[in-house]
Formats: structure tokens, C-alpha cells, sequence
């Protein structure tokens, strides 16, 4: 179910900081007490092979992120110690030294159970061990969320485990979404930061196409 319009949980989440500080972080409060855009994107475990790009890649686009009133955190089901490893492991041995932005550490799988966005197959009862069996990964798919000032999600994407995100297309989401915010207008396909946007009318829409 698409949670896309709808306001983002409201639950704290474990979580460390680069400094190896342990955290509790509310997303939903991150945006509403701070007036500010979240980008919050899961990637599947630490120490893995895809997802030190991708926290590479946010953290190079952090400064990008930051002027457009955006806070980014990442997230996984690994512990913060694990997370504080990684974090101490160098680039070039495929860890994550650099990256500034906090990163929950979900380990009893509350949000991203909301979210619905964990790897399972399939859940089985067992009455003879009294307890539900689960089969898949149970880690998280490629999810990113961005949340609005209001706490509302306004962008979701779920990429499967091979597959590692375009971080300039959620910049321009973030810009397509504060435009709307700004001037009212719409934002066709393939739109960017100082193009032309559009009223939502039949009048604009026909002149939009009409030039391109």
C-alpha cells in the first residue's frame, strides 16, 4: 500500500551519529520541529556491496541537500554497533568513513515493518514451537521516503536489492516539490530546477506541449 500522501509514522527509531553517539530519532519530528524536507532512504545491511555507494553518494550530495532545507538519514535493521564499525572501516576496504548523516538502526523492525518494506516471503505459525517462522532475508528493500515540513510523505520509491538509486533524481524531486510548494504551479515530465512549470489547466497544458 502507497503511503504517499499520507503522514509518516510517527515513532522514535534507535539510531548513531558519525561521532558513534547513540540516538533516538522521530523522522516525523525531524521535519515538523525543524521546518525542514527529509530524505530518509534503507538500504539492505552493512558491510555490503551496493549499498556503500549509495551512502557515498548521498553523503557527496549532502551539501546539495542541506541548501534545499533537507535533512538526509540513512537506515538499516543493523545494530548502531555495527553501523559504528562500518563507519570506522576506510572507503577503500568498502566502508562508510566520511558519512556524516545519523543512520537508524532499526533492529527490532518497527518502522520498517510500518512501512511495510522488509524482504519476506512468506510468515508461518508453528504450534509446536509457539512462535512465527519467517521465510526471506527480512531486511529491507532499496526504500527512500521524502517527507515534507508538514510531516507528510510526498515521494516513496522501492528498488529491489541489485538495483542502487539515481541520488540527482531525488534532488529534483525535492526541487520539483518545493517549486509546487512556492509558486502553485505543476511540474511536467522530466521537469528541472528553472524550466518551465505549469498551471493545472487544459489552456497550460495544451501551450506546455505546443513549445516542447
Amino acid at each position: 500500500m502507497s503511503l504517499v500522501g499520507k503522514k509518516f509514522p510517527s515513532i522514535a527509531v534507535d539510531a548513531i551519529s558519525e561521532m558513534g553517539d547513540n540516538l533516538k530519532i522521530n523522522i516525523f519530528e525531524e521535519a515538523t520541529k525543524n521546518n525542514k524536507k527529509v530524505l530518509l532512504f534503507w538500504y539492505p545491511k552493512d558491510f555490503t556491496f551496493v549499498c556503500p555507494t549509495e551512502l557515498h553518494a548521498f553523503q557527496a550530495a549532502l551539501p546539495e541537500f542541506e541548501k534545499r532545507n533537507t535533512i538526509v538519514i540513512g537506515a538499516s535493521c543493523d545494530t548502531n554497533e555495527v553501523h559504528f564499525a562500518w563507519l570506522n572501516t576506510p572507503k577503500n576496504n568498502g566502508g562508510i568513513e566520511g558519512v556524516t548523516y545519523p543512520i537508524l538502526a532499526d533492529t527490532n523492525r518497527n518502522l520498517s515493518n510500518i512501512l511495510g518494506i522488509l524482504d519476506i516471503d512468506s510468515t508461518e505459525y508453528s504450534e509446536e514451537t509457539d512462535s512465527v517462522i519467517v521465510e526471506g532475508s527480512n531486511v529491507t528493500f532499496r526504500a527512500t521516503y521524502l517527507i515534507d515540513e508538514t510531516g507528510k510523505i510526498f515521494h516513496e520509491s522501492v528498488n529491489d536489492m541489485p538495483l542502487g538509486r539515481n541520488v540527482n533524481e531525488y534532488l529534483r524531486m525535492v526541487d520539483a516539490y518545493t517549486h509546487i510548494q512556492e509558486k502553485g504551479e505543476v511540474c511536467p515530465a522530466n521537469w528541472e530546477a528553472g524550466k518551465e512549470a505549469m498551471s493545472a489547466d487544459r489552456k497550460s497544458t495544451a501551450e506546455y506541449l505546443s513549445l516542447n
